[in-house]
């Protein structure tokens, strides 16, 4: 890994503001690559904004970077929790701004990247203060998904905050179960309490880079993905991961494609069902994604198919970051 050259603000001056970059777009767009190629480029090490890359064990499906991407570049907030812990938002903001400061106190540019929309506006513009999750509340709704499914609680939902239904979607058993938690509470909807607080507190200078895919190349992407996953062991990996002693009805194993293969291997469908409804959701996800993205217009978004892309985002950085570039990949 080269070592840093600074220049600007990074030579040890600090300014009111820290300047990060943030790499989003939805599933499959490519933003490992970019995030990888702007930190070698620019000096810079990478905080991963994706909910399921931080527990360990969980490799394949949550399409955690590579060995190689990893061996090149530093990351931050990968691999550090075990499937069966609670893992959130506030978790999220505050681990990795620790990641952001660590990077910087190194002289280098932090570059954070991911599809979680929530836990990107965590970090960036802060987070509404909610009630403490209270057990025995959570423990009855816990109840119900297992009595009625959680379709019926995403209905209920729809009931009290359409705005939130709409955003979840109806499968993240997780965030249904706090968006109700939030609303028996306070008797306020949670999208009202994001909209009151509008996510003010702004801790850093943010340069936004969004990645778009043309929708039927995108869902090729998706297809590829979950094929590959399949090939290199996905179904391995559920297996062991259970045999662990880590149980399916977990949150970690709730995300997409380690639910569908926990029924596979369960019996509950077969293996060709399973992988279609991975396909399926990770389409319906990758909707979700781009929906929430493009209500923020501080992005600005580089359509991937065209061939000038990347250098193009590198220009939009150049000017951002203070940072001595390298064109080539050689020791500073």
């Amino acid at each position: 890994m080269k070592s840093p050259v600074v220049s600007g603000q990074w030579s040890g001056v600090r300014q009111s503001k820290t300047k990060i970059v943030v790499i989003v777009g939805p599933t499959a767009s490519g933003k490992s690559k970019v995030a990888l190629e702007l930190a070698e480029r620019f000096n810079g090490e990478i905080v991963n904004a994706d909910s399921m890359q931080v527990y360990r064990y969980m490799d394949i499906g949550t399409a955690k970077p590579s060995k190689e991407y990893r061996e090149r570049v530093r990351h931050h907030l990968i691999d550090i929790r075990n499937p069966d812990e609670e893992f959130d938002a506030a978790q999220f903001r505050d681990e990795a701004s620790k990641g952001v400061e660590d990077i910087l106190s190194r002289g280098y540019l932090p570059i954070v990247t991911g599809g979680t929309g929530l836990y990107l506006k965590a970090l960036t513009e802060g987070l509404f203060d909610v009630p403490k999750v209270d057990k025995e509340l959570r423990a009855r709704l816990r109840k119900e998904v297992e009595d009625s499914g959680i379709s019926a609680l995403h209905k209920r939902l729809a009931e009290v905050d359409p705005v939130a239904a709409e955003r979840i979607g109806p499968y993240n058993t997780h965030r249904i179960i706090r968006a109700l938690e939030i609303f028996y509470l306070t008797g306020i909807p949670i999208s009202q309490h994001q909209k009151s607080h509008a996510f003010s507190e702004r801790p850093y200078d943010c340069m936004k880079i969004g990645l778009s895919v043309e929708r039927e190349a995108l869902y090729k992407k998706i297809d590829d993905r979950v094929d590959n996953m399949i090939k290199e062991g996905l179904v391995g990996e559920v297996s062991r991961i259970i045999a662990m002693g880590y149980r399916p009805e977990t949150k970690a194993m709730q995300a997409l494609g380690y639910s569908q293969i926990c029924d596979y291997i369960a019996g509950k469908c077969g293996l060709d069902e399973a992988v279609s409804l991975i396909k399926r959701e990770t389409r319906h996800y990758a909707k979700r994604q781009m929906t929430w993205f493009r209500r923020d217009d501080e992005i600005a978004w580089f359509d991937t198919k065209e061939e000038d892309y990347l250098e193009r985002i590198f220009g939009k950085v150049r000017g951002f970051a203070g940072q001595v570039e390298h064109t080539g990949i050689t020791e500073a």
